[in-house]
């Protein structure tokens, strides 16, 4: 058979309750240490027994959770009051005023400026600080650094790759070519060879023709003729 019903109630019998209240209370704190591992909440558990004495469970510690409880809770009022919403809102901008002027400030003594009134210690700090982040910085530097020598490389290997197919095409090309002029110009040089006998051989018309005439004037002969005798005064008479 299955258990009754429980009637909750106060229990009258002193040693049931002491009982009832011992298992009750470990129970309570299981399910409450389950919640906060379980669901990463932040618990805060408080018991008192009827003699006064306090049982607590607490995810991180009680006083924590106590003041996170106090200041949701008086937030949660503020919000619903308006003039305790521009309160709020006012403690906020003043929380962030006061943030940046932290900011500003260690930013300032970062770049060496107003540091006086700084112990030995504080400006071992501040220099472990640089350090540090000059370490950063020049680990980042050498990290782009050899990532764009190793593009560089990359892009160095398929120029070169490219090279060496054009150069292939190239030369596949040039082979082309020969042969082709092998083809052309073979049949070609066997007519040249023919021709060349007819020219040593015979005339050859075509070189006749470019050869040039030289013409040059000469005085015109003169022409012999013999002068007849003279006569003679006997023939005349």
């Amino acid at each position: 058979m299955g258990r009754g019903k429980i009637v909750i109630q106060r229990i009258d019998n002193s040693s049931s309750r002491q009982v009832t209240f011992s298992k009750r209370r470990k129970g309570l704190i299981k399910k409450a240490k389950e919640l906060a591992i379980l669901c990463d909440a932040e618990v805060g558990l408080a018991i008192f027994s009827s003699s006064g004495k306090l049982y607590e469970f607490a995810s991180t510690s009680m006083k924590s959770v106590i003041e996170r409880y106090n200041k949701t809770k008086e937030e949660n009022q503020q919000l619903m009051n308006p003039t305790s919403e521009v309160k709020c809102w006012q403690r906020e901008a003043a929380v962030l005023r006061q943030q940046l002027h932290n900011l500003q400030e260690s930013h300032r003594k970062l770049l060496g400026e107003q540091l006086y009134g700084l112990s030995v210690k504080d400006l071992q700090s501040l220099e472990n600080q640089l350090e540090m982040s000059l370490q950063g910085i020049r680990m980042k530097k050498e990290q782009i650094l050899t990532d764009e020598i190793q593009e560089l490389n990359r892009k160095d290997n398929l120029i070169h790759q490219e090279n060496l197919e054009l150069w292939k095409k190239v030369n596949l090309i040039r082979q082309e070519n020969m042969e082709l002029y092998n083809k052309v110009y073979g049949t070609r040089d066997k007519n040249a060879t023919t021709s060349n006998s007819f020219i040593l051989y015979g005339f050859n018309s075509e070189e006749s023709s470019h050869i040039p005439t030289h013409l040059q004037l000469s005085q015109p002969e003169q022409p012999n003729y013999e002068a007849p005798p003279k006569a003679t005064r006997q023939q005349l008479h």
